[in-house]
């Protein structure tokens, strides 16, 4: 900022360097020379010489030389007027004056009417460079994709980076290559079970969502190693719901929220979800123990987030008042962490619905789209919030969008707000 203001302080002494100095260096009238109307004067005297000289030669008769003559009078006549006319000049020292408090006010005044003063603050530029183009997340996710495909076949140290490769494939709807990552993922850790439960659900979506065939079998094994896995129990118990299991529905989310804290998203959802399971059993799972209060609210069966891990941010996503009437239910809500010293790729992502809103979120390293781009491993951290309407996880003009002030380490308790529509 000081910088700016710097440069534009010395723009603005050029500019009023270059309009005194003339005045400072304005002749005074003994030094002026003669007039534009004395010039004039002297040549149409000459003039009237020569009409003269004219007529006695023989080369105009009488009556030309009286036009003539009549003509060069009333101009000589016209240049006296204007040569009696006092000059009303004022000092040069008054103009300057005014000259150097009128072109610093009205530059001033300009730019805070076209300008964009608010850019000069730190929080503006952060937001400029809240989200990066969809050609920069794009190329980051190639060049990923370019390293993965180099290392030799078999190389288990290539693990995490295959599951990224995935994971940034998912969020950015192109599920098959993100089936093709995990399945790569899965030559080198057959047996894991978060990488097995990433496959079903990117299979999942190339099925219009159903969970049915390949990714509740893929689901069953990830539980059979390792019964405790969130994401797995979760969608186990979308697969049971689609079912019409509605008993096998509240099992499997039961066991997930048994190990969730009561004030966490993902928590609320799986006790609406319960609560709806039981509804459509009519009565049957009346007498199973009772989903905690939170679930007075039924809603869809939700396909949870992997668990949270030791880093991690919690808040709430708002939607401004002024904006309530730009929102559709089918609009595409993305939740994203992006480092504010460090790459603009983001470090972790959510998404929901926008009737989701307003929204309790929590973002942690599972959701990294990067290897080396972990919540973790950044000390300062943004938050942003975009509605989609398009679905698309790449920014567009038109989109609702908010972002907070940086964060200094993990957090809590955040408000988040999308006040704005992007440009």
């Amino acid at each position: 900022m000081a910088l700016f203001w710097g440069i534009a302080a010395a723009l603005l002494l050029l500019a009023l360097w270059m309009v005194v100095a003339p005045l400072r260096r304005r002749p005074s009238p003994a030094q002026a020379g003669p007039s534009a109307s004395a010039s004039n004067l002297a040549l149409l005297r000459a003039q009237l010489q020569q009409i003269d000289r004219d007529l006695a030669q023989g080369s105009i008769d009488a009556a030309q030389h009286q036009a003539l003559r009549t003509e060069v009078e009333r101009r000589v006549l016209d240049e006296e007027s204007v040569a009696d006319v006092p000059d009303r000049a004022g000092s040069p020292r008054g103009t300057m004056l005014l000259l150097l408090v009128a072109v610093p006010v009205l530059a001033l005044g300009l730019y805070a009417l076209i300008g964009t003063p608010v850019a000069l603050s730190p929080e503006a530029r952060d937001a400029a460079a809240a989200e990066p183009s969809p050609q920069e997340v794009e190329a980051m996710v190639a060049r990923l994709a370019e390293r993965m495909e180099k290392q030799p076949p078999g190389n288990a140290a290539d693990l995490e980076g295959w599951v990224m490769l995935g994971r940034s494939y998912a969020v950015l709807q192109r599920y098959p290559e993100a089936s093709r990552a995990f399945a790569r993922a899965l030559q080198l850790s057959p047996n894991d079970a978060q990488v097995l439960v990433d496959q079903a659900d990117v299979l999942a979506m190339q099925q219009g969502g159903s969970l049915q065939g390949e990714p509740q079998r893929l689901i069953a094994q990830a539980l059979r190693n390792d019964p405790s896995n969130l994401k797995a129990l979760a969608l186990a118990g979308t697969a049971a719901f689609e079912r019409k299991d509605y008993a096998g529905a509240v099992a499997f989310w039961s066991r997930a929220r048994a190990a969730m804290p009561g004030d966490t998203e993902f928590g609320q959802s799986l006790d609406r979800s319960i609560a709806e399971a039981r509804a459509a059993a009519g009565g049957s799972l009346a007498a199973a123990t009772p989903p905690s209060a939170a679930a007075s609210q039924a809603a869809p069966p939700v396909t949870a987030e992997a668990a949270t891990g030791s880093s991690s941010i919690r808040g709430r996503v708002t939607l401004s008042p002024a904006l309530a009437a730009q929102v559709a239910p089918g609009d595409t809500l993305f939740v994203y962490a992006r480092a504010v010293d460090g790459p603009r790729m983001p470090l972790a992502i959510l998404k929901r619905r926008g009737a989701d809103l307003p929204l309790e979120f929590t973002l942690d390293d599972s959701m990294a789209m990067s290897p080396e781009l972990k919540l973790s491993r950044f000390p300062s951290i943004v938050l942003g919030a975009r509605l989609s309407k398009s679905g698309d996880a790449m920014p567009r003009s038109g989109d609702l969008e908010g972002q907070s002030a940086p964060l200094a380490g993990r957090s809590s308790g955040i408000e988040l707000q999308i006040d704005r529509v992007r440009p």
